[in-house]
């Protein structure tokens, strides 16, 4: 290659340096003339974050590539390039697996990859991550200067730099979030939970969720977070918390339908010893534990009408009294709240204090359902793909392009749980299926999107004996809403007289009765 040419490459790149681009748009154009460059089928730029390698942008790959996260211990490729810190180049007959084995666009059926290059970008003498080169002829790389690929890999560390700079008041956020995040994750794992995952996505209706967290995470708004069952509201109050300034604090979660209605005030707000039968102990209650961080309740909207009046109060004052005492003890709380209701319409019908609603929905926050979200829905397969891929101890896992486009056309009503669960199960049957190639795919027929669609319609339309092949919970949910429907007609429709005879509570009744879409 002359130098003439090698100008020529880096002269619009060198221009980029002082322009404001987006930072897609900046790793776009950089791989965009790497690739041409240097004559690779793929590309990509990865960042080490900690122990893995987090794919920023790629060229010739997969989409899918950017919601996986390579884990250095797994991927020995990736260890040689960070350990060098200069250009390698692994021989065609290298025994050690490529992690992109599969996953270069345009290739049908089990090609793998057999030229590789790879070179670690260092920002102020440390790495920040690579540059990888790959192609399907063995040949392809024979005779390259790996000089041109440090050359390169400096001029891609200065165009990280400027994205950098440019992005520095976010980038300051990100870097906050995630010191907080590891000192909250730490109390986290103390108190015997799981680590939070991750939120993946680039679409714009992600990245608005994205910012309006940023927004409302620093400050003590009450966050009213709504969304379909399954769009990840947990996750989205996990995030709010750990970029709060509460994030060193404990983040205590309540999920209000779970617990019947005699239980939800002990839980929230303690209890002394006698204060009902079996209180044979005084209790602190979520409230309490969550003194100085923050209170996430789940399904706020199932919470009964009595005790929706005492956490008013506790959200207006501060203070609080234990069940069975009439001594105040002071709290200093963040509430986010999670429904997949409306809200509004509930305080309508009578089922949700008005005045409660206002309080808890003074920074609304809507989470988008996956449908919206266009193709973030391959970004988190490649997520729960790798999650799959190291359960089940595969070399590869990857989707083969009708079942991406399969997936990108699906209406998804489970929402992100739904994908997470059927890539799962595809992911289970490819191990299962007695192949042993290096790299299993996935196929749309594996994916059987329509049994998980004919699931949710025995949900919401369909009794379980025109179904006889349903799951546990299927049978059991269609027997309790059998058994209501029974005992209110018996009862001329009294829901009282109907609970006393099916032995419920009330309030427990009407419930499960909106769970199992009886009214």
């Amino acid at each position: 290659m002359t130098a003439r040419a090698l100008l020529d490459a880096f002269i619009p790149l060198v221009d980029d340096l002082s322009r404001e681009l987006p930072e897609g748009e900046r790793y776009r154009r950089l791989l965009q003339t790497l690739r041409q460059l240097l004559p690779a089928d793929a590309v990509a730029l990865l960042r080490l974050d900690g122990d893995s390698l987090t794919p920023l942008a790629v060229n010739g790959l997969s989409l899918d590539c950017l919601g996986r996260r390579f884990q250095v211990s797994e991927h020995p490729r990736f260890a040689r390039l960070l350990e060098s810190r200069h250009a390698l180049r692994f021989e065609p007959g290298c025994s050690l697996p490529d992690p992109y084995d599969g996953l270069v666009l345009g290739v049908q059926g089990q090609l793998e990859v057999h030229d590789c290059l790879g070179c670690a970008l260092l920002l102020d003498d440390q790495i920040w991550g690579l540059l990888t080169l790959d192609a399907l002829d063995p040949e392809r790389f024979a005779g390259i200067d790996l000089g041109i690929l440090e050359a390169f890999a400096s001029l891609a560390a200065a165009t990280v730099r400027a994205s950098e700079r440019i992005s520095q008041r976010i980038n300051a956020l990100a870097r906050r979030a995630e010191e907080e995040h590891a000192r909250a994750e730490a109390l986290r794992q103390a108190a015997g939970r799981l680590p939070a995952r991750e939120l993946i996505g680039q679409s714009p209706a992600h990245r608005h969720l994205l910012q309006e967290i940023a927004t409302v995470a620093g400050s003590d708004l009450t966050v009213l977070i709504t969304g379909e069952t399954g769009v990840g509201k947990e996750l989205v109050a996990q995030a709010i918390h750990d970029a709060s300034p509460r994030a060193r604090r404990p983040l205590v979660s309540l999920n209000c339908a779970a617990l019947p209605d005699t239980l939800v005030e002990s839980e929230l707000f303690g209890h002394v010893r006698g204060a009902f039968s079996g209180a044979v102990s005084e209790r602190r209650g979520k409230f309490e534990q969550a003194d100085g961080g923050t209170l996430f309740l789940d399904e706020v909207g199932e919470m009964p009408l009595p005790v929706q009046a005492k956490l008013l109060r506790v959200l207006q004052s501060g203070q609080l009294q234990r069940l069975g005492s009439d001594r105040e003890h002071r709290v200093d709380v963040r509430v986010l709240a999670a429904t997949n209701r409306d809200l509004a319409e509930e305080v309508r019908a009578g089922r949700f204090r008005a005045d409660l609603y206002h309080r808890l929905s003074v920074y609304p926050l809507p989470v988008p359902p996956l449908r919206q979200r266009g193709r973030d829905i391959l970004l988190l397969a490649g997520y729960f793909l790798e999650e799959n891929r190291r359960r089940n101890g595969l070399r590869g896992l990857r989707l083969t392009a009708d079942a991406q486009a399969a997936l990108l056309t699906y209406e998804w009503p489970g929402n992100v749980r739904e994908l997470e669960h059927l890539i799962g199960r595809a992911a289970l049957r490819a191990a299962g299926s007695g192949e042993r190639r290096r790299v299993l795919s996935i196929a749309a027929e594996q994916l059987d999107l329509s049994q998980s669609s004919a699931e949710i319609t025995v949900i919401h339309n369909s009794p379980a004996e025109h179904n006889p092949v349903q799951n546990l919970r299927l049978a059991v949910d269609d027997f309790q809403r059998r058994q209501i429907l029974a005992a209110l007609e018996q009862h001329q429709h009294n829901w009282s007289a109907a609970a006393r005879s099916l032995e419920l509570d009330r309030g427990n009744l009407q419930r499960l009765a909106r769970r199992l879409g009886l009214r």
